[in-house]
């Protein structure tokens, strides 16, 4: 049997996954790294985008996370998103929407509030441009 690392999923409501992987690759802040097992420990920030995880070295689960941390140690990888969407639940348009939506409401609100939504709308933004991304693969 191949070696293998253990691998979850956690958003705030549950945990999505938990089990055993031949790998997991996860899209860092500063770029996508792959965990096989015995995996240096390391602590990493999310980027919106997919995670691709392996059994037996297929892809067998691809999952769309939101910000977050990724911790790796030599036999785990525990993922720790705000949001977890299936890549088949991906709507950019919706999240363009409701994009547009905030653009209206921070002009029609005070200045402390529409500074707020300014830098909600810009998070949101990376978010679109990485669904879309994933949509044209």
């Amino acid at each position: 049997m191949a070696e293998t690392t253990l691998f979850e999923l956690v958003s705030p409501e549950r945990l999505i996954i938990s089990k055993d992987v031949s790998m997991v690759v996860v899209p860092g802040s500063e770029g996508l790294f792959g965990v096989l097992p015995r995996h240096t420990s390391m602590l990493s920030a999310l980027a919106p985008g997919v995670v691709d995880i392996y059994e037996e070295g297929v892809i067998t689960e691809q999952l769309f996370v939101v910000n977050g941390f990724a911790e790796v140690t030599g036999d785990r990888c525990t993922v720790l998103a705000e949001d977890v969407i299936p890549i088949e639940d991906l709507n950019p348009d919706e999240l363009e929407e409701k994009i547009e939506q905030m653009r209206v409401d921070a002009q029609n609100t005070s200045e402390e509030t529409s500074i707020r939504l300014n830098a909600l709308i810009a998070q949101k933004e990376v978010v679109l441009q990485a669904m879309r991304i994933v949509r044209l693969k």
